[in-house]
């Protein structure tokens, strides 16, 4: 698997970490969950792949928390099958380095990939998150 192999949409299985988690000085999330890459930034002057990564969960949102429900079809085209509902978090993200990750899973293969248009509205959603940099957890430490 070559890092050329992800796009944008696509859903991997990741060990995220969650806000709270880091704030309790914790590295490393609890489990691999599904997630999604929202955006990839490249930098050609490094040659590195900055990432936006937002986690997918089969439970409904907590009352700090923003999440978009996904829609039947795009669990469907994620490769979630299984999930009867899922919820993409969008007050939160990763930020990753693709070449320099330890927790991207550059050796399996995406479970999916959400539509253009859905992406979208992921993307849009997300960036007053980003935009206000109270959500980021870095994860390239």
């Amino acid at each position: 698997m070559t890092t050329d192999q992800f796009k944008e949409g696509h859903v991997v299985e990741y060990s995220y970490l969650w806000k709270w988690q880091a704030e309790l000085d914790r590295t490393e999330g609890e489990k691999d969950r599904p997630a999604c890459v929202a955006m990839m930034i490249k930098d050609s002057v490094r040659n590195l792949t900055h990432l936006v990564i937002l986690p997918i969960s089969g439970t409904p949102p907590k009352s700090d928390q923003i999440a978009i429900e996904i829609p039947l079809l795009e669990l469907k085209r994620a490769g979630l099958t299984e999930a009867k509902r899922g919820w993409i978090t969008v007050s939160e993200y990763n930020y990753d380095i693709l070449e320099r990750s330890w927790d991207f899973p550059i050796n399996r293969p995406p479970l999916g990939r959400f539509s253009r248009p859905f992406l979208k509205q992921i993307q849009s959603a997300v960036l007053p998150t980003i935009r206000g940099k109270t959500g980021r957890v870095d994860r390239t430490m």
